[in-house]
């Protein structure tokens, strides 16, 4: 076919009416794939059901739930894709990773295109927001003329969260968790093993990011208990998970068909009891090279698992942990009046932790 070089002729003025670009359906789909192919494959949907358990206190309208929960969703799926990548897993949820099959550049712009149509979705709140916000008319329509001091104060006002500040809401816990897994990577890019205190504070901004956005998101559209913070529960049910997860990974059969046996040790990541065991005695640094030949064969695994089971008791170690946490979950929760279905879910993760690799 012969190229057409008059169609240059006038190309300023095609770029100066209104644009003749449409993306397509067909397009857009090409380009979610990767994301398409981690959400087809469902995990354990904690965070769906996290939701579920805060807005049996908050009592979020419909429409505002459903947005949030695809926020969530978009975010939550989003950074697996880049996290997966970050540390050159094989498995997901038993299948391989996005990006072993779309490859990395495609996968990480769909990630980055993904968390982009999480702030679209958010933006959808913001009519209602604004609405709210800028009305100072009282409910029978007429003006007000008391002094400022001598008007009921409006109930958004009274929010923890205020609903007008979602996009700065968002954006300090995106930041929170970039910081958290910058420092993971760090920290096992230069094999440098944080003390058990930065590891907790790392975790809170890591894991707790995604957690604090769900629930702030909750809060800010509540309709009850608007003045009661939930953040600190928040933060506390998203180390336990994350110490949890750490735990499971070493010694849990479920976790090693859907992610590879003991994979934090070939990622070379300072777990949870990784960072206690290497901590406990720190003259033998068995882990440290362990950790340094990030191993994929089962042999050096199972040594470290032994190792910390055996020699420096990691793993009892992180259970009375996680027995602590969960005691002190389930007394905010009866401080906060109860939750049922919140109690499930920590009823579902302590039972599971005991199944461990023999």
């Amino acid at each position: 076919m012969k190229a057409n070089i008059d169609r240059y002729d006038n190309f300023l003025s095609t770029l100066c009416g209104p644009s003749s670009r449409t993306w397509t359906d067909v397009q857009e789909s090409a380009l979610l794939e990767p994301y398409t192919y981690i959400t087809a494959n469902p995990g354990k949907e904690i965070l769906s059901k996290l939701v579920d358990g805060f807005n049996l206190w908050l009592n979020v309208p419909e429409d505002k739930l459903a947005v949030i929960n695809r926020v969530a969703s978009l975010l939550h799926n989003a950074s697996l894709l880049v996290d997966d990548i970050e540390d050159d897993s094989q498995l997901r949820r038993g299948i391989p990773v996005a990006h072993k099959i779309y490859g990395v550049p495609q996968t990480l712009n769909t990630a980055n295109y993904v968390y982009f149509l999480a702030y679209q979705e958010l933006s959808t709140l913001r009519p209602t927001i604004q609405h709210r916000t800028t009305s100072a008319s009282p409910a029978n329509g007429l003006g007000d003329d008391r002094p400022a001091a001598e008007k009921p104060e409006p109930d958004f006002a009274r929010r923890i969260i205020p609903d007008h500040d979602l996009d700065i809401v968002v954006n300090a816990e995106l930041m929170s968790l970039h910081r958290g897994q910058g420092l993971d990577i760090l920290w096992r890019d230069t094999l440098r093993c944080p003390t058990e205190d930065e590891y907790v504070e790392m975790v809170k901004d890591k894991t707790g990011g995604l957690l604090r956005i769900t629930v702030k998101l909750l809060m800010a559209c509540a309709t009850t208990n608007t003045n009661i913070d939930y953040i600190p529960l928040t933060n506390l049910i998203g180390i336990y998970y994350q110490i949890r997860d750490d735990y499971m990974n070493l010694q849990s059969n479920q976790y090693a068909d859907n992610k590879g046996f003991a994979e934090d040790l070939s990622e070379g990541k300072f777990s949870f009891p990784i960072v206690h065991g290497i901590l406990e005695k720190p003259e033998n640094r068995q882990i440290m090279n362990v950790l340094k030949k990030r191993p994929k064969s089962p042999t050096l695994k199972h040594h470290t698992i032994s190792y910390l089971k055996d020699t420096t008791k990691s793993f009892d170690y992180t259970l009375a942990v996680l027995e602590k946490l969960d005691r002190q979950a389930r007394g905010e929760l009866e401080r906060l009046s109860g939750n049922p279905m919140l109690s499930v879910i920590l009823d579902k993760l302590r039972v599971a932790a005991p199944a461990l690799c023999p």
